[in-house]
């Protein structure tokens, strides 16, 4: 990696300080934890002629759960997310999906806000400064040309963060805030299926603080992620699975998110045909199926498309059968599998 590049690092000592920052300084970029942008800078990747300091605003990191929604700060640690009561009652799979982020180290500076807004990743692309040059720089940065898909016109680097599907699943808004004044939108509103843009979130906006609605803080919810390795790392494919059941265990709401497989993440659609019906093999089978219609992971990874998506298949099926506390005859397909 290389030296950091020259910068000016401002201090706001509000939002609307920050704000106003980066409505002034084309190019100037946030910090919060650092853990996802500082890499970048270092391999050269990025070089802003500004970088604006979030750390020590009042307020940003708080986490309180009101009669109407949890809100949760975007400066918040993922280390308190992970330890917080409240977060761990009202929408468990946040609690699990902060917990599982990198290590302790990581998680005790790297922030909501950080991982939500966390840049797409490729095998292409997070590579050295040198590397890149090399091997020829890719459409996302400094090239005109998707080394995974040469032939199309679009960047396929995935996105990675493991709050966004924890939080989908749980019908978040996100509150952004500029010179302007603030907007609320859903949280799925922020991301596009562009690895090469993939926020939408405007040059000067500020994400500030994620709410949680009261009435979705009743789901059972769970996160899982496949990863190359046993810690510190990002999701080949990661699963946010929430539901609410009847009397009968059977399912009157059904939420998945993914992430991790392609530039965005995302709500699995088709789920409400699944409702109504009982816990068990065929409903789990028709589970799959969606994922893996619906999820479209290319070679970002050293890992093959095809088992990340079966993974990804397998991941939701296994999360929605431990929810509802179903015990199904035949064991889930190994990857490969046609089923």
């Amino acid at each position: 990696m290389e030296a950091l590049h020259a910068f000016d690092l401002r201090r706001p000592a509000s939002l609307a300080e920050a704000a106003a920052i980066l409505a002034d300084e084309p190019g100037a970029r946030l910090l919060a934890g650092g853990t996802g942008l500082l890499p970048n800078l270092r391999r050269g990747i990025e070089r802003p002629p500004v970088l604006v300091d979030l750390g020590a605003l009042p307020g940003l990191d708080g986490i309180e759960a009101g009669p109407d929604a949890l809100v949760l700060g975007a400066g918040a640690t993922l280390a308190r997310l992970a330890a917080h009561p409240d977060v761990a009652r009202a929408c468990p799979a946040v609690a699990q999906a902060a917990a599982a982020v990198a290590a302790p180290a990581h998680r005790s500076v790297a922030t909501l806000g950080g991982n939500l807004c966390l840049d797409t990743r490729c095998v292409y692309y997070n590579q050295s400064e040198w590397w890149r040059a090399a091997n020829g720089y890719c459409l996302k940065r400094g090239g005109d040309t998707c080394h995974v898909a040469p032939q199309g016109r679009r960047c396929h680097a995935a996105y990675s963060g493991d709050l966004a599907p924890a939080l989908l699943v749980h019908d978040a808004e996100a509150d952004l805030v500029s010179a302007a004044g603030t907007r609320r939108v859903p949280l799925a509103d922020l991301f596009r299926d562009d690895g090469a843009a993939h926020l939408t979130i405007g040059p000067a906006e500020i994400l500030a603080r994620l709410r949680v609605p009261a009435g979705a803080s009743a789901r059972r919810s769970a996160y899982r992620k496949l990863t190359a390795r046993g810690a510190i790392d990002f999701p080949l494919a990661g699963v946010a699975c929430a539901v609410e059941l009847d009397g009968r265990g059977v399912p009157s709401l059904l939420r998945v998110a993914l992430t991790g497989t392609d530039s965005r993440p995302f709500l699995l659609e088709g789920t409400e045909a699944l409702v109504g019906r009982a816990v068990d093999e065929d409903l789990l089978a028709a589970l799959g199926k969606l994922v893996q219609k619906q999820v479209g992971p290319m070679r970002t990874t050293v890992t093959q498309s095809n088992y990340r998506r079966q993974v990804a298949a397998v991941t939701a099926r296994r999360l929605l059968a431990e929810l509802a506390g179903a015990r199904v005859d035949r064991p889930d397909p190994a990857p490969g599998d046609p089923r």
